[in-house]
Formats: structure tokens, sequence, C-alpha cells
């Protein structure tokens, strides 16, 4: 159980509060509600790219990271479809610089041509390194496209294209921030060495000063229902062929969602899972193996990836995940089997919530579906999880049209010297 107390500031900034008096660390931990979801599609990356942009420096500290250094602090940030999260840790002693830093950026950032320029530069470095100069990089370039025809879960997060940020203007930059990074659009949260009372204090010294701005009001575009399966065939320079297969699934504050999760868990999560039994240990026709989900918040993606081995055809692989896929569409879970998935389950609850900033994030995040009080629930949600429920689930989503499927080919020639290879090695 998290204990925590909730208040919210008068220009609209909620803010959680989660005493730990057994550690001298404090967390600051800043959700703002936006993420590559709330892009426009001609100006994709743009929460990405803020997510560096908020490092650049602020109005009126020119370095982020030097003062928080000085009194033995650090920070990091990440983006995903949904969110920007911002975080820092600190001796709980120094937690007042926590507060100045955060407040002050979120204040205003200092917008200048040249930080724009250095962090675009980061940006587009990072597009091409990661995602289109690394084997396998590309995959939800293309994954999310083809399972996606509406909805902006279309693009990742660093954006469907490197022009996009290439192109990026102080005008579109500012507009952004404007629209996105303001008190009403954002969570709070403090946890550690720290009381309520000085929280509040806090709080309200350095944040509530700063203008509320507009509450942000989405009206994104649902993804029709998938009524025909989708296929992909690439080919690449890779070391092997890879196999992708997605499905749509209810996001994150849907209840169905955690028998969708489990679900996956009994399909692809280690090495007692279906399909690794079945397809990498009983027929070898993958190395690897795994499924999971994205846990959206809006409606979201079971994912099954795996890598094949030599002389094995994507074909065959392919046939193979549709028989264990089709068993679950078939057949009840047997009770020992679901209860292994949901012990696996309640370990990772308890070992998350083991450290300080875990338990600071999952309380913004359980606030942003909400109630912050839904951290506390995910156990029990997940005991309630029945045999017929995760049936009629795999009935549901694992339908063969609700599927979009990627061939992922590595070119004839790398496979061959593979497969000479191996065959050298036996």
């Amino acid at each position: 159980m998290i204990h925590f107390e909730e208040f919210t500031l008068a220009n609209g900034l909620r803010c959680i509060v989660h005493e730990d008096h057994t550690t001298p660390i404090a967390v600051l931990n800043v959700l703002y509600n936006v993420g590559s979801r709330d892009e426009d599609v001609e100006h994709t990356g743009f929460a990405h790219l803020f997510e560096h942009l908020m490092f650049s420096g602020s109005v009126n500290i020119p370095s982020y990271d030097e003062p928080l250094q000085y009194v033995g602090g650090e920070n990091n940030a990440f983006t995903s479809p949904d969110i920007t999260n911002y975080y820092l840790t600190l001796p709980a002693a120094n937690i007042e610089t926590g507060f100045w830093l955060e407040s002050d950026r979120m204040l205003g950032l200092a917008f200048s041509e040249n930080g724009l320029e250095v962090q675009r530069k980061v940006v587009v470095e990072e597009f091409k390194q990661n995602y289109l100069n690394q084997p396998y990089g590309d995959v939800w370039l293309k994954l999310r496209p083809l399972a996606y025809q509406t909805h902006p879960y279309q693009w990742p997060t660093i954006g469907k294209e490197v022009s996009h940020i290439e192109n990026a203007v102080m005008d579109d930059v500012r507009a952004f921030f404007a629209k996105h990074y303001a008190p009403a659009n954002a969570i709070l949260v403090v946890a550690g060495a720290v009381t309520v009372a000085d929280a509040r204090r806090l709080a309200e010294k350095w944040f509530e000063p700063i203008p509320g701005g507009t509450p942000y009001e989405r009206q994104l575009p649902a993804e029709p229902r998938q009524t025909a399966a989708r296929h992909l065939d690439v080919t690449a320079d890779v070391p092997a062929n890879a196999y992708y297969r997605v499905y749509h699934m209810p996001g994150r504050a849907e209840a169905g969602y955690h028998t969708a999760d489990l679900l996956s868990d009994v399909l692809g999560r280690g090495k007692s899972s279906r399909l690794y039994q079945g397809l990498v240990k009983d027929q070898p026709l993958f190395n690897s193996i795994s499924a999971s989900c994205t846990g959206s918040l809006e409606p979201g993606l079971l994912v099954i990836s795996g890598r094949l081995n030599a002389g094995v055809t994507l074909e065959a692989a392919d046939a193979a995940v549709e028989a264990v896929v089709a068993q679950l569409r078939q057949d009840l879970v047997p009770a020992e089997e679901l209860e292994k998935v949901k012990n696996q389950a309640e370990t990772s609850i308890v070992f998350e919530e083991i450290e300080l900033l875990n338990r600071a994030m999952s309380l913004a995040y359980s606030k942003l579906m909400g109630d912050a009080n839904l951290v506390n629930q995910e156990s029990t949600k997940v005991q309630a999880v029945t045999a017929e429920g995760v049936l009629a689930m795999a009935q549901d989503i694992l339908r063969p049209e609700n599927a979009s499927t990627l061939y992922y080919r590595a070119q004839p020639e790398v496979a061959a010297s593979e497969t000479v290879a191996a065959a050298a090695t036996e």
C-alpha cells in the first residue's frame, strides 16, 4: 500500500505527496499530460524534442544540471505516446533546489535559437542512429502505421520522419510549449523524506505563481475496429529473419486491460510461456520469442515478436504462432498456469514499489488516469482475472482479422551466409 495525500494549487497544478522517512532521499516527479499522440501529423516528434529542450535552460537558469549536481542530485526524463515525464532525486535536505529548478522551466524556457539547434541535432542523430541505421530499428516506424490507420498512435515518439524535426522552427516550438507545458496540464509528485506541510509550502511558493494555462482537452480520432488482417513484408540488411504480430487490445484505463495483459503473459512472458515452450524449446523455430503489451492509455497493442533460427521460413513460423494463438481462443487456461502468471504480475508490482522513484511515477500516472489510488488497486485487479475472462478476451482480440503482421526478412546473402556458418559449426 502506497500512502499519499493530495491537493491542488490555485493554478490547477495537481500535487501528490508520499512520505517515506526511511530514506534520506527525496523525489520530484513532474508529469505533463502530453505525448506523441498530441502532435500534428505534419509536425511529429515534438513531445520528444521537448524532452530535450527542457534541459536547455529556462528564463532564469541557463544550465539545469549544474545547480542540481551541486546539491547531490540527478535527473532524467522520458517521452511516451501518452505522457512526458521529468524526474529528479536529491538529498531531502536540499529539496527546495528541485522545486526551484522544476518550477522555473515550467514558467518558461529560454527559447534560444542556439538551444533549439543543438537539441534538434541531438534528436535527429538519435533518430538516425536508433531508428534508421540500426538493425530492426525501424520496426515501429513500419508496425505502427500498419496497425493504426486513424489514431495518432500510428507514429512512434521519435516521430514519423526525421524531416519533421529537421524543419522544426521556433514559432512551432513556442506554440507547443504554450499549449501543453502549464500547471493545468501537469501533475507534481513529491516523495521521500519530506512532510506534507513542507511539500505544500514549497509548492505554493515555487509553482503557484505560475499562470495556470488552459487545460488541454483531447479530441483524438478513435481507431475503428479492425475487420481484416493486415500484412507487411520487408527485406533489409539484418542478421536474421524477424517476426512481428500485433493485435488491438483495451487501453490502460479500461476494464479489460489486466485480463489482456495476463493473456499476453500466458502467450509469451518468460521461458515457461506457451510461445517459448512450443516454438523455441519443443519446435526450434525461433531463437527467441515473447509477447507483451504496449500499455497505452488509449486502446493499445498486444505484441508478439521473435527472431527465427537459420533455415526457418517466416511462413512456417507464422503458422506455428497462429497454432499457439488458436488454442488460446478455444480452451480455458488451466488454473495452475493462470496462477503462475498472476504470481509473476504480483512480483513485478512488489518489486516496482521498492524504489521510491517508481512509487512517485506510479502515483502520477494513476492520477492522470483519474485517481491516484489506482496504484493501490493493481493487485486486486490482477487477482480478479478469471480463466473464463481470459478465454473471452482471447476470442475477442486474438482474432485473425484483428492481427497486423510484419515479416522482416534478412537479405538472401546474409541469411545464406548464416546458414553456411551454422552448418560449419555442426
